[in-house]
């Protein structure tokens, strides 16, 4: 096993990197990661880092989700929401139900509907950018961020075409930006065990590559909590950074916390991070990665009190009124179905920052009144 230096003068060296805005590497982030390192000195550089770039502003937006379908080809043992096309819990949108949710999303203010899901063994390529050209043709408005590179790779082995293709199909079609998930953690041995089908770190890195050279932003996640170890973690987070250096192209770094109930593996193997463990992972996130002007604390996979907590621990965006969430709450998140605007102003100022709604590329949201928040 790896000795990892702890020593005082070592962690002296590392807020004097920090102070001066020199980068970490990642000896240093192992470091950061050792339990016997005080967590709340972790949280206070990453704080430090954290109001360099943002100050005291806390965003949020008015969001909701879409999830087409649950089947999917992959059967992931981590995930607790995807099932065979034979489950009696399998389900496909028809087009007037996905219509409906964009319509609804409207309704309610939002300004981005999110839209992941399956890998439907039946369903073709146009099928997916379908999706898209309807809902954007109905709700112009309405910022769509849809696609996992997972889902993006799966496209484009279906069709026989390249991830470029897709991306410009989807472009063509509506696409405003992707999400992060299916990163999970990129090491591949690790990804053996969790998702054992799923497209390769590497491919899911050139994907994200491929979107920014379109000039699509997208963001990152790192599903932590498994089986992996912190210098897996360490080694996920750098990655990110390094394409970031090559490309400029990632919004957000997004932690996701794991849940095993509803999943192939019990609670007792893998139980989850504890709530200190998932704000050191946001706080060691906000200090390694610091070509990335946002670290999410997304209260869906945190917990709303973590969540809360991570904003004076790295993070600076509470991600938004999240409506009809499926894949965190299927796997076990206690988190609330949605959170109204009320509720996410309370908690960012209760936290000591200012309340700032954003559209998904980080503009201010200026509204003529209040959205319904209900």
């Amino acid at each position: 096993m790896t000795t990892v230096d702890v020593s005082q003068s070592r962690l002296d060296a590392i807020r004097r990197k920090v102070e001066d805005g020199v980068r970490l590497s990642a000896d240093d982030g192992l470091a950061l990661f050792a339990p016997e390192v005080d967590l709340h000195l972790v949280g206070r550089l990453a704080d430090a880092v954290r109001r360099r770039k943002n100050g005291d502003v806390a965003y949020y937006n008015i969001n909701a989700h879409l999830n087409p379908t649950n089947v999917c080809e992959y059967r992931c043992p981590l995930c607790a929401y995807s099932r065979d096309a034979g489950d009696p819990s399998a389900y496909v949108m028809d087009d007037a139900a996905i219509l409906a949710r964009g319509r609804e999303a409207v309704a309610h203010g939002a300004t981005e509907l999110h839209i992941v899901g399956g890998l439907h063994p039946e369903m073709p390529l146009d099928w997916y950018v379908g999706i898209l050209r309807s809902l954007h043709e109905a709700y112009p408005s309405l910022h769509l961020k849809a696609w996992t590179a997972v889902e993006i790779d799966w496209f484009a082995q279906r069709a026989g075409v390249s991830h470029r293709a897709v991306l410009e199909a989807m472009i063509a079609a509506g696409l405003g930006s992707m999400p992060g998930g299916g990163a999970e953690i990129f090491d591949e041995e690790v990804r053996r065990r969790v998702s054992p089908r799923k497209s390769s770190g590497e491919t899911w890195l050139a994907v994200h590559r491929a979107a920014h050279e379109l000039g699509l932003r997208t963001n990152a996640t790192m599903l932590y909590g498994h089986v992996e170890t912190h210098a897996h973690r360490v080694d996920h987070l750098l990655r990110l950074r390094a394409l970031q250096d090559a490309t400029g192209g990632f919004q957000a770094m997004v932690p996701l916390s794991f849940h095993a109930e509803g999943t192939s593996v019990s609670a007792e193997e893998m139980p989850g991070p504890s709530a200190m463990d998932d704000l050191r992972v946001v706080a060691v996130s906000r200090l390694l990665l610091d070509n990335f002007d946002h670290v999410k604390a997304y209260w869906i996979s945190l917990g709303v009190g973590t969540a809360q907590a991570a904003l004076g621990y790295g993070a600076d965006d509470l991600d938004g009124t999240v409506r009809y969430e499926l894949i965190h709450h299927e796997a076990g998140s206690q988190s609330p179905e949605a959170l109204s605007v009320e509720e996410l102003c309370g908690l960012i100022r209760e936290a000591g920052f200012r309340p700032v709604e954003r559209d998904s590329l980080y503009r201010p949201v200026v509204r003529a009144g209040p959205p319904e928040t209900t």
